[in-house]
């Protein structure tokens, strides 16, 4: 790392070529950061981060899937060889399992009709994959003067919110993928940052919203600024900030 760079934090967003990862990327590189764009392509990923450095960051691929544990290692030596810390992790790579349908269309999630291969795969890269990344990357984040950690999440997460039949999300099919599979990790996130609050690492899930990104088909009506300002929010909260939380744009949701 040059002198230049040195004074510089250092995070590494998961899934970042695109979509709100992308976003959230391009908001940290803004504010000064090194900007580490973890993806399972490392064209599309090199594509990305070439782009933002176009306006300005600085802005670096690191090839990162997260479903393959020796994908994740050699980032976190990467990462260790090149700058020697991580400042932040988030962890924003996930699958919706239906391909490109909105949340209400996606007929195969039904519980009683899911095709359970589907659940599991589902499963590995939003909940697995996360605690793969984050375990293989906290050596370097505990050489941090302020480590902060996010799960991308979802409000469709909240059991609060999907069981009023009357609320915001009764409009959502019952979900045996991708909905389970984020209430696993806003409670994971529970469990990391009581764990991690001693070491002063913040660990906090983030809900971005319905986002037009390749994932809804471009069906949300947020953009993707919008999507990722939570989540760039929570990566630079102080020493003061909360931990353990699940939180929106608009504040704290219910779990």
């Amino acid at each position: 790392m040059s002198e230049q760079t040195a004074h510089r934090k250092v995070a590494l967003v998961t899934g970042a070529n695109k979509g709100i990862g992308r976003g959230a990327a391009e908001q940290l590189a803004a504010l000064g950061m090194t900007v580490l764009i973890g993806a399972r392509d490392p064209r599309r990923g090199e594509e990305a981060a070439a782009a933002l450095r176009t306006a300005g960051g600085d802005v670096h691929t690191v090839p990162l899937d997260v479903t393959d544990l020796t994908t994740v290692q050699e980032a976190a030596r990467q990462i260790e060889e090149r700058f020697g810390r991580l400042d932040v992790l988030i962890n924003n790579a996930g699958i919706s399992g239906s391909g490109q349908v909105s949340p209400q269309d996606a007929h195969d999630q039904v519980p009683s009709s899911v095709d359970l291969d589907m659940v599991r795969r589902v499963f590995e890269t939003n909940v697995f994959g996360v605690i793969a990344v984050t375990n293989a990357m906290l050596p370097l984040l505990r050489r941090s003067a302020a480590p902060r950690i996010v799960n991308v999440s979802s409000h469709a997460a909240s059991l609060a919110l999907t069981s009023d039949p009357d609320g915001p999300m009764a409009a959502l099919l019952p979900s045996a993928a991708y909905s389970p599979s984020k209430s696993a990790l806003t409670a994971l996130t529970v469990q990391y940052a009581n764990e991690l609050r001693k070491d002063g690492i913040l660990v906090n899930a983030a809900a971005p919203g319905y986002v037009d990104t390749d994932s809804n088909n471009h069906t949300g009506f947020l953009t993707v600024a919008q999507g990722a300002a939570v989540l760039v929010r929570l990566a630079t909260l102080g020493e003061d900030g909360p931990t353990a939380g699940f939180f929106s744009e608009e504040g704290p949701l219910p779990w």
